[in-house]
């Protein structure tokens, strides 16, 4: 199982023995493997509360609108809030039994990052070095690492309170993984920084997720898109999606054009176009026509416009954001409550 770098979150203490003793005695796991697991033998996919799972080298998207369980969630993954009942393991350690050494398999960079400004960067990073548990003989060449690898050789002699945001930020991000953890949790890390610090901070994030499993919470969709390889969707509690990045990209596809005639064109018409199956008047002139996926009506509708002589003004295809696709899954699952 050393494919995964932390272990799902479970509410509900007998499910998770009988998981984890099944991953136990699987030699590699991925998702596919897990859900397959839990559809055939619990009948459904999540039932459970949700999961938040890590592979090896993977940046996960942590989603959800305000007041979804997000930060309650990374309060009890870094063992700061204890849940009501079930287990939380990582990396194949039970938090709640073991909470020393499962702790030391994670590093948490919060939404403000936990500074002592009054310090250098380097004699900062020493602190959070033995704070650790790094051995003596080590901390130099660990501090060493961080300060290259987060790209803060050039402030290291600086106090803390007189660096940028940007840089406040590496110093957190160099906290967190200067130990060595299998997973680095980042809680809002661009939040508050310009367009340029921002760009470097998630350039800086892809690095660090070439040595650690990466755990990204955060409300920027864009940042998403731009950063993970998986993303989860969660609301009131309850893990509503769970998948690649692709899949969730795959619902951003249009099934609608919207189309614009020079005048008036029948309704009807519009309908009864094939591939069609629903046709809403925008105005007079302008029209948006659904389709089933794998049943784009373009061409069948441009052969009518040339046969009826309907004067095309503008044709195109109706754009979903990945906010369109956030939105619509939440609201999915409030229609089901």
């Amino acid at each position: 199982m050393n494919n995964l770098r932390s272990a799902p979150v479970f509410f509900n203490t007998s499910l998770a023995v009988k998981v984890t003793e099944y991953l136990k005695k699987q030699t590699y796991i991925d998702y596919n493997t897990i859900e397959t697991f839990l559809k055939n033998n619990f009948n459904a996919k999540y039932p459970f509360g949700y999961v938040v799972i890590n592979q090896f080298d993977e940046i996960v998207g942590f989603l959800g609108p305000n007041g979804a369980g997000k930060s309650t969630t990374m309060r009890m993954l870094t063992g700061n809030l204890a849940p009501d009942n079930g287990q939380i393991i990582i990396n194949g350690i039970y938090l709640l039994d073991d909470p020393k050494q499962a702790k030391a398999c994670i590093g948490y960079l919060p939404e403000t990052p936990p500074l002592y400004k009054e310090h250098t960067v380097t004699e900062f990073l020493q602190f959070c070095a033995r704070l650790n548990g790094i051995a003596k003989k080590q901390q130099k060449s660990a501090v060493d690492t961080v300060i290259e690898r987060c790209g803060l050789t050039e402030v290291s002699k600086r106090l803390i309170a007189n660096l940028s945001k940007g840089f406040q930020q590496r110093v957190g991000i160099a906290q967190a993984i200067i130990h060595s953890p299998a997973v680095v949790i980042l809680d809002e890390p661009t939040s508050g920084l310009d367009p340029i610090q921002i760009r470097e901070i998630r350039q800086l994030i892809r690095d660090i997720a070439n040595e650690h499993s990466v755990i990204l919470s955060t409300h920027i969709l864009p940042e998403v898109q731009m950063l993970c390889d998986r993303v989860q969707i969660i609301s009131k509690g309850q893990l509503l999606f769970n998948d690649s990045l692709q899949k969730l990209t795959e619902q951003m596809q249009s099934t609608a054009i919207v189309v614009g005639f020079s005048h008036s064109v029948d309704i009807g018409s519009l309908s009864a176009i094939n591939g069609v199956n629903d046709v809403v008047k925008m105005d007079e002139q302008h029209f948006k026509l659904s389709y089933l996926p794998d049943h784009d009506p373009t061409q069948a509708l441009l052969r009518e416009a040339v046969e009826h002589n309907w004067p095309l003004t503008s044709l195109m295809p109706e754009q979903h954001s990945l906010e369109d696709v956030f939105m619509k899954i939440i609201r999915e699952e409030d229609a089901h409550v």
